[in-house]
């Protein structure tokens, strides 16, 4: 895969093969101090009552979230689960396997 956008609204399936949800959003960390600033995937945001799409709600120029979009997210992201970068087995197939149970999953 090459860009890691295109896990936006794949199928997420766990170790047993129990469908989870979509891929609503890519959690990412910014490593900052370096002399290109470089991202890594923290994790997956995983709904399975949403459409495989969600508001992209950013930070502004001084690294706060304003409050119209704090409150958003909380609406936006109820019943969605956090997949951690580290359980994700395959996403090459156009779906994304995980190593862990449904259940064990974290909300977000």
């Amino acid at each position: 895969m090459a860009v890691v956008t295109e896990l936006i609204g794949q199928s997420v399936w766990d170790c047993h093969g129990v469908w989870v949800g979509h891929v609503v959003d890519i959690r990412m960390i910014k490593h900052k101090g370096e002399l290109q600033q470089s991202h890594t995937v923290n994790g997956l945001v995983v709904s399975s009552r949403r459409a495989p799409l969600l508001l992209g709600l950013t930070r502004n120029l001084h690294g706060r979230v304003p409050w119209l979009s704090r409150v958003l997210t909380r609406v936006i992201y109820a019943g969605c689960t956090f997949v951690p970068w580290s359980s994700v087995a395959d996403y090459a197939s156009g779906e994304v396997h995980i190593d862990v149970l449904r259940k064990e999953l974290p909300r977000v």
